[in-house]
């Protein structure tokens, strides 16, 4: 009786290590090699160090695999001898002191910072990992949005953005525009990073201020994954002209949000065609748990010229009815989604166009979301003064980001570990 009650005392305990080592497997499983590239990294350091630049680099991405929040909660962690000892054990390396991690990351060259996750990430595509989540088969969906990074009441650095009230109120900040490969599975991968910096005539203007960072987005992607097939998914910031020469020059497919308003002269001949392609319908229903009701009904209209683009308009209309709707005289809550593509829609293939374009999302939820709510802290000054400390605390975030992904996702963990009860979280290892 005894012995069956300590191993449940220390079932919590065992249950962490497996975590824990789940991670460690994770990275030895995908990325062999990621020890290796952290060890070409450049070393900018001016002094001698007992520490090996990898380590510094591992203790910068274990502030993230671990979900400290801050380097002060990675230092107190550093101060229990028993968390040191498990360090070491996983990853080979002693922990360095915080603060020395922040010297050692202010230093570094940015673009080899992010080189390291585009290893992953190719590393992934090699290995065909996303194979299963293409679109029809042939398309890589990519999300592109910006998002803040950081606000501050004052000019933090040369780079920070800002804008003024009605008020007459400045409010500094940093932004970020992602791009991410997104999949029905739940995968929402950083692929590529630029960031919006400081606009010559000071004011920012989110318009102007994205489209230019896509510009400088678009070329990355090339140079990145020149073969890549890519469908970008973005908001209703995207129809225009240049965007559409983008993605013809780079052969690369879009579903991109259509709001009202947005290329009236598209508006109109999408008006103009509906009635002469009153065929382009298509109508589901099914039960939602609960009783819930949920009706779609789609339209879309193809051969809409635009300046030499041909587009296709898909607009859809969702319906979700309470249970006993009659009865309780709940309304129903109705949603509507429009999208333009140059993808071919017919009747076969409508419903998943309508549902890779509504993909989109996961960048806000799955990416934006969760990271800065989720335990990573991307909004949390990790670097106070030094921008390049900035931008490579968020390539390591987006790294831990990735490898939680393929641990969590993967189908051994979700049976073996989460459907147990009583789980411990990443955020208590």
């Amino acid at each position: 009786m005894a012995a069956i009650e300590q191993r449940e005392a220390n079932k919590p305990k065992r249950e962490k290590r497996e975590l824990v080592f789940e991670m460690l497997i994770t990275i030895r499983q995908h990325f062999p090699e990621l020890f290796d590239w952290m060890r070409q990294v450049d070393d900018s350091r001016q002094k001698a160090s007992t520490y090996e630049l990898a380590a510094h680099l591992t203790a910068c991405l274990a502030i993230f695999l671990f979900k400290s929040g801050s380097r002060n909660q990675y230092n107190q962690n550093r101060g229990d001898d028993a968390f040191r000892r498990n360090f070491k054990r996983l990853f080979g390396f002693d922990m360095p002191h915080g603060d020395s991690v922040q010297n050692v990351i202010a230093l570094l060259n940015t673009e080899q910072i992010e080189a390291l996750k585009h290893k992953m990430v190719q590393k992934l595509l090699q290995r065909k990992t996303f194979h299963p989540s293409r679109y029809r088969g042939k398309w890589f969906c990519i999300a592109v949005d910006a998002s803040g990074v950081g606000s501050y009441d004052h000019e933090r650095d040369e780079q920070c953005l800002r804008t003024t009230s009605k008020n007459g109120k400045v409010t500094y900040f940093h932004s970020v525009l992602e791009a991410r490969l997104v999949a029905p599975q739940g995968f929402s991968v950083s692929v590529a990073t630029v960031w919006i910096e400081n606009p010559e005539g000071g004011e920012y203007d989110k318009q102007d201020c994205e489209r230019k960072a896509f510009t400088r987005m678009a070329d990355k992607l090339k140079t990145l994954y020149p073969r890549l097939p890519i469908l970008i998914l973005a908001d209703g910031l995207y129809p225009y002209e240049g965007f559409f020469v983008i993605c013809k020059t780079n052969q690369w497919a879009y579903c991109v949000t259509f709001k009202d308003g947005n290329l009236p002269s598209v508006w109109s001949q999408a008006n103009q065609l509906i009635a002469l392609q009153l065929s382009n319908t298509h109508s589901e229903k099914c039960l939602l748990p609960g009783g819930k009701t949920i009706e779609q009904e789609l339209r879309w209209v193809t051969g809409i010229d635009y300046h030499g683009h041909a587009l296709n308009c898909i607009e859809l209309v969702e319906t979700v009815s309470p249970a006993n709707a009659d009865t309780s005289g709940a309304k129903p809550e109705i949603t509507r989604f429009a999208h333009i593509t140059n993808l071919p829609v017919n009747g076969r293939n409508i419903v998943g166009t309508s549902q890779v374009a509504r993909l989109r999302w996961k960048i806000e939820n799955e990416a934006f979301n969760t990271l800065k709510s989720g335990g990573y802290g991307m909004e949390h000054q990790y670097a106070r003064k030094s921008y390049t400390a900035l931008k490579n605390y968020f390539q390591f975030m987006q790294m831990a980001h990735l490898i939680h992904q393929l641990m969590t996702l993967n189908t051994r963990f979700q049976e073996h570990f989460m459907k147990a009860a009583n789980h411990p979280t990443l955020k208590n290892l």
